[in-house]
């Protein structure tokens, strides 16, 4: 992986802390250039300075040209990384379910959009989407947050199928708790399922670039994810009997 990244123009979006952060500094100490993006200018601003690299502050779906300019005309490794933590259930706005869409799920369609021509003609390129434990399990209290990471999932495994032969990688990060801004503002729900195994954002990078050096991609920070996805497929019923138990718990504790 540090052959393949040394020089290489990587974009890594809502990098103004977190996972984001921690993947830029990953990514800049393994010798790329990286482009720095977040709403927030002068966060992005911060850890572009701290790594070396360039900030593109703005809307992670409107980046991918600005991005490509500043480092030199060729985005190597794309790192869809923005997200947003939406709770709440069916009932909630259609603005926050539209919101968690946007973000989650066409961010990552438009970047892609905007990348492959260049990829495929190239014959190489690698897409590192940031989805989570919900895109493959699901999350209690927080409707919009899990089916619009299912889809992120899904998008990233559709791209997978489709360009792999053609030289494009893609890796899926499926994190469960990470200790930060998001976690934070989880509430009761994020307390009592992600909290007792939270691991630091460092560690998200770490996962990521073991699971590019073995050529994975599905990569799982917490192992533990992939038992409760074998779970999940073997015996769906007991599976949904353990997570409803889950939600009664906290629906009690609340």
């Amino acid at each position: 992986m540090v052959d393949a990244v040394r020089g290489a123009g990587v974009v890594v979006t809502g990098a103004g802390g977190g996972i984001g952060a921690a993947l830029a500094r990953r990514f800049a100490a393994e010798g790329a250039r990286v482009v720095v993006n977040d709403l927030d200018a002068d966060k992005a601003k911060a850890v572009a300075e701290e790594v070396g690299g360039t900030a593109v502050p703005g809307d992670a779906s409107a980046i991918v040209e600005e991005a490509r300019d500043a480092l030199g005309g060729t985005v190597d490794v794309y790192c869809a990384n923005a997200g947003v933590a939406s709770g709440g259930s069916e009932a909630a706005d259609e603005s926050v379910w539209a919101l968690a869409w946007d973000v989650n799920v066409m961010a990552h369609v438009r970047a892609a959009h905007a990348l492959l021509p260049d990829w495929l003609e190239r014959g190489e390129g690698r897409f590192v989407s940031t989805v989570s434990a919900a895109g493959l399990l699901t999350m209690i209290g927080a409707a919009p947050y899990s089916v619009t990471k299912h889809g992120a999932y899904a998008f990233a495994e559709w791209l997978s199928l489709t360009y792999r032969h053609r030289g494009v990688k893609v890796h899926a990060i499926c994190p469960q708790g990470v200790r930060t801004d998001m976690l934070a503002g989880s509430g009761s729900a994020g307390d009592l399922v992600l909290a007792p195994t939270a691991i630091e954002p460092d560690a998200v990078a770490d996962a990521l670039f073991e699971g590019v050096a073995e050529d994975r991609f599905l990569i799982l920070p917490h192992p533990e994810v992939g038992e409760y996805y074998r779970a999940r497929a073997a015996e769906p019923e007991r599976w949904l009997g353990g997570m409803n138990r889950l939600q009664r718990t906290w629906e009690a504790e609340r």
